[in-house]
């Protein structure tokens, strides 16, 4: 009996994994939108009063506002050709909001490895956290 509450956790894991709800859409349409490099795409899922908090790399720093769209305009020209691979990824939902972490790799010639840490408020995106991880590379 033990072994079949065990399978089912197991499966029910796997399932709830599988299925996005909203926030995990939104990330995957935002990690997407990076990968391909469009900066339209990827601002326009800001709420005006967003941060991004960019740990690591050459573009390291805490970007508000105007500030934000400059960033991924700049990381866009830098990096093209990306694919993105979401390693893993994990939503969490109440009614004040969601909180999507992904691990992504972002990769063309290069791999860049990002522990992605996003914030949505009505249906928005409110405080972000790029950090690259390069544990996740390997």
């Amino acid at each position: 009996m033990k072994t079949l509450f065990a399978a089912i956790a197991i499966l029910s894991a796997g399932a709830s994994t599988a299925l996005a709800g909203p926030a995990g859409d939104m990330a995957k349409a935002h990690i997407e939108a990076i990968a391909k490099g469009d900066s339209a795409a990827v601002t326009a899922a800001y709420a005006p009063s967003a941060t991004l908090h960019w740990v690591g790399g050459p573009l390291d720093g805490t970007y508000t506002g105007p500030e934000i769209a400059a960033t991924w305009a700049k990381f866009a020209k830098a990096q093209t050709g990306l694919k993105a691979t979401v390693v893993e990824m994990r939503e969490s939902m109440n009614p004040k909001g969601a909180t999507v972490v992904a691990d992504v790799v972002f990769a063309n010639d290069n791999k860049i490895p990002v522990r992605y840490v996003m914030l949505f408020r009505d249906g928005k995106l409110t405080d972000e956290i790029w950090q690259i991880d390069p544990t996740l590379a390997k």
